[in-house]
């Protein structure tokens, strides 16, 4: 039997050596005995020994060292891991983390105003995927516009409020094991920034970019830069990193706000020469519009560490992390509203003319009476993110070690100006839209002139600022025994407080407005302004919109007395407070069956969650606040191995039992009542919903064909015991019960149709599938073509889930929210003396984003996103050792993000196209 845990002169085998490579990189206690070393200029140099072969050390550089770094890393696991790490600090293979992470076999990435936002992993969204940093779970949410699904307030992570310079390693743990800490279906995903002990003495590296967008047509600089040194024969260290960003961006479509059929609010006029549009299977959009969105962000971060190795046995690390993200955005729409709206809205709409198609859609609709309504939309947020953990080491003797860890985290985001003014033109004859042609590119005709300025009338002022924190306070000790020569177990305690909370502030009545100077609510032309399309083509591209500054400054809206005072809107505030303490114990082995190298781990995890949920109950129409408690435990069962059929390949399997906790949104007691534009929604909470559990299995295929060369086959299965999914119904408020009261100053009638949804535990279903990866440097070549290299991947993802339908009945069985069926990543790299590239593919198949839908009659009642090809291009040159530039370019093919309504019908629901980005950069190090 090879020895692993013993003297220090035992010798390791391949993967022995691969392991310890991992563990050091991620700075865990090394408990093989021969590891890799770090050159001054980042370059790993590796010895690793067969069965009696010790191999030569190989040295690399650039793009291409970083592939091998985390090839050693996913090598020298137990369980299926991917990494990506960065070639050398400062140098992440993208400028922002889900984009990194969208490259790893199984992830697929949500995007944001055209940038990386959450993630999903082998079709489990981002709510069942668990962020740590440092080690520390956190969470980090943003701001976002409504179609992107606004304010972040449940389990996801939103990556885009770092910049991945701050970053240099990334590990996307896909099995558990019990010394990873539950709450992940997906996957843990482990963010790692720099320290100073990963350097040898000081290391000063400073780079700049300059970014321009070509739909905005403005540039934007990025600057990073690190400081690291140690002292005292490297028993002290001390880093220090920056990061600030830039980004305008341009965001540029169409809208549908779903479709709704004939009866819908009241249905059309009786008087309708088109009566055909009136009927129940008959389906038109409900506000179609041209949208517009300006983004505008600033991103700091800033990175500090330091380490302490009084002695070879002791050692410390108090590691801190701080970002901020501010935006600016400013969202402008034009559109026809009464398609939406009961009362004076849809039944004074007169149909003169329609094109119905085989799906029962009226594509093509002429009108009169329709409200035409204007809307300027001003956001400002920001959010805050910072962590302080202290870590230590100590080996108590050789074979026993002890570690502890402390931190706390918050994520704090502020939405303190969400301000919407709207000015209305009603009963206009000759509107008419057309979705003949391109459905995402409809042609609306306003029946006026959408940029005269005269005529309209201020409708509405809506404030609503809004607030979400989260703040984790961790503490944990373990232990690792090395029990004999092939055996280690391991231990620990952990502690975690988790704390949610949100609220939003409104006006008392949205609609209540002030009357100008001349007592008329008519809008001056002075205080008007203009939104304009430059990348899409519009049918008007230019339209009026109310001057949100002019109209700001003339009534002091944000003055906070008379009509413009705030108050907590006490639906649309709540809280959630978890207590989770938890064990595991784990042994790691390392054996020979027969003459096949067998090794792994096996263990379990237990957890107590104490929870409580705070939001506000409606009781005899009244609302007041309540607060739920309850208490739930786990015991999770894992285990990993890994079997050396040859010197370079290996057979894994894992199995699991694994938990995700309750979405936030989910758990608040009582109801929300949310009206905004045309959409209207009564949404009530579930505090007693059970977590999502489900037994997982993997096996795992992984030939190592070469030094940085790899061709692997991955399978895995998960049978969800349950799943969380709202039960929505179309119906009027009246028939809900609920007070009117609650619809106070929000301009809508108890008569107009509202969407009702309540969370509930339903029946879940199996998730199979699997994954291909291959990566291979073409060194077996000679010359040139010896410098290039790629990296391919292909997942293939099958889900059936049992979904409620507006009924109450189980008959809609389809797939998983947010999981594409396919997915794939292609990259050629090339690595030369000088002269580095790569480009970059990456797609994802369609998938669905709502199920059910919230089309009243509609048959088929899902929300589904069109699936993109994205490609990205990075060019470096080496001008010295110290100096490098480089030339980048990210969507090159202008992506669009198209949504639809219905599996087979796939009317639109919302476009949006946000242009290329290039960067040109400077890159110095010292």
């Amino acid at each position: 039997m090879t020895q692993l845990f013993g003297s220090k002169k035992t010798p390791v085998t391949l993967l022995a050596a691969s392991i310890a490579i991992a563990l050091q990189a991620v700075a865990m206690p090394v408990f093989a005995q021969t590891a890799g070393t770090t050159a001054d200029d980042g370059v790993e140099e590796t010895a690793t020994a067969g069965d009696a072969t010790q191999l030569e050390a190989v040295r690399v550089v650039g793009y291409r060292a970083s592939v091998e770094k985390a090839l050693d890393i996913k090598r020298g696991e137990a369980g299926v891991v991917d990494a990506i790490v960065a070639e050398d600090i400062g140098k992440f293979p993208d400028l922002n983390l889900a984009e990194s992470l969208q490259r790893i076999p199984g992830v697929v990435i949500a995007r944001d105003a055209g940038e990386g936002r959450q993630i999903t992993v082998r079709g489990l969204g981002p709510d069942f995927t668990r962020v740590r940093i440092n080690g520390m779970e956190a969470l980090t949410t943003v701001g976002a516009s409504d179609q992107s699904g606004g304010s972040n307030r449940g389990r996801g992570f939103d990556f885009n409020v770092f910049a991945s310079d701050l970053f240099s390693q990334l590990i996307v743990r896909k099995t558990a094991s019990a010394d990873v800490e539950e709450g992940s279906l997906g996957a843990t995903v482990d963010l790692r920034t720099a320290r100073p002990f990963d350097y040898d003495g000081l290391t000063i590296v400073g780079s700049g970019q300059a970014s321009f967008n070509d739909m905005a047509n403005k540039a934007d600089p990025r600057v990073a830069g690190l400081i690291a040194n140690t002292w005292a024969d490297g028993k002290f260290g001390a880093l220090l990193s920056v990061a600030y960003s830039e980004r305008q961006a341009l965001e540029e479509g169409s809208g549908t706000g779903r479709w709704a059929n004939g009866p819908s609010n009241g249905g059309f006029s009786a008087a309708s020469p088109f009566a055909a549009a009136r009927g129940a299977n008959v389906f038109h959009p409900r506000f179609p519009r041209y949208t517009l969105m300006e983004h505008d962000q600033k991103r700091t971060g800033v990175t500090a560490s330091l380490q302490f190795k009084p002695t070879d046995r002791t050692e410390f690390s108090l590691d801190g992390l701080y970002s901020k993200i501010d935006a600016i955005r400013d969202e402008k729409y034009i559109e026809a509203i009464s398609f939406s709206r009961s009362g004076t809205g849809k039944p004074q709409t007169i149909v003169r003319d329609g094109v119905i198609d085989d799906r029962g859609a009226l594509v093509y609709g002429l009108f009169d009476d329709v409200d035409i309504r204007s809307e300027n939309r001003h956001d400002e947020w920001n959010t805050v993110f910072t962590q302080l953990t202290l870590d230590g080491k100590f080996e108590v003797t050789d074979d026993f070690t002890l570690s502890g860890k402390v931190g706390t985290s918050r994520s704090k985001h502020e939405n303190p100006i969400q301000t919407t003014i709207i000015m209305d033109k009603a009963n206009v004859d000759n509107y008419s839209y057309d979705y003949r042609g391109d459905p995402y590119r409809p042609v609306l005709n306003y029946g006026i002139d959408p940029l005269d300025p005269n005529g309209w009338t201020l409708a509405e002022i809506r404030l609503r600022p809004q607030y979400v924190d989260n703040d984790f306070d961790t503490a944990q000790i373990d232990f690792n025994w090395n029990m004999s020569p092939g055996f280690r177990l391991k231990g620990g305690l952990q502690a975690k407080d988790y704390a949610f909370s949100t609220r939003e502030l409104r006006r008392g009545s949205e609609v209540s407005v002030p009357r100008f100077a001349n007592g008329s609510f008519i809008v001056p032309g002075a205080l008007t302004g203009t939104g304009n399309l430059s990348g899409i083509d519009g049918s008007p591209s230019s339209w009026v919109v109310p001057s949100y500054e002019g109209i700001a400054d003339f009534f002091d809206i944000y003055s906070g007395t008379g009509t413009f005072a705030l108050t907590e809107r006490a639906v649309n505030t709540r809280s959630v407070e978890e207590q989770d303490r938890g064990a595991y114990l784990q042994g790691e082995f390392s054996t020979d069956l027969g003459s096949i190298p067998l090794s792994g781990n096996f263990g379990v995890r237990y957890v107590r969650t104490k929870q409580a949920s705070t939001g506000i109950a409606t009781a005899s129409g009244t609302p007041i606040a309540s607060t739920v408690t309850r208490e739930y435990s786990d015991t999770l069962p894992s285990m990993n191995l890994v079997a050396e059929i040859a010197p370079d390949f290996l057979v894994r399997f894992g199995a699991a039992r694994v938990m995700s906790r309750p979405g936030l949104g989910s758990l608040t007691p009582g109801v929300t009542v949310n009206v905004s534009g045309g959409a209207r929604t009564v949404s009530g909470g579930n505090p007693t919903l059970d977590p999502v559990r489900a037994d997982t299995a993997d096996l795992g295929f992984e030939w190592y064909i070469d030094e940085g060369a790899m061709l692997g086959l991955g399978l895995f299965y998960k049978d969800l015991k349950t799943t969380i999914q709202p039960s929505r119904e179309v119906r009027s408020y009246a028939s809900s019960g609920l007070p009117a009261s609650l619809l106070e100053g929000t301009g809508a009638t108890v008569n107009d149709d509202f969407v009702f949804s309540v969370p509930l535990n339903t029946p879940g279903g199996p998730l199979k599938g699997f994954e291909a990866n291959y990566v291979q440097p073409f060194t077996f070549l000679s010359g040139v073509w010896s410098d290039f290299g790629i990296q391919l991947n292909y997942t293939y993802v099958d889900t059936e889930i049992q979904y409620l339908t507006a009924s109450g009945a189980n008959s809609l069985r389809t797939s998983l929210l947010g999981s594409s069926k396919t997915s794939w990543n292609a990259t050629l790299f090339y690595e030369g003396q000088s002269f580095s590239g790569r480009i970059s593919a990456t797609n994802r198949d369609d998938y669905l984003i709502q199920v059910p839908g919230q089309e009243a009659g509609f048959t088929e009642d899902v929300h589904g996103q069109n699936g993109t090809t994205v490609i990205d291009a990075s060019l470096r040159y080496k001008i010295s050792e110290q100096i490098e530039l480089s030339l980048e370019g990210i969507n090159l093919t202008n992506e669009p993000s198209e949504t639809w309504v219905g599996a087979g019908s796939r009317l639109p629901l919302d476009f949006s196209e946000t242009g290329r980005q290039y960067l040109l950069g400077l890159r110095y190090k010292f």
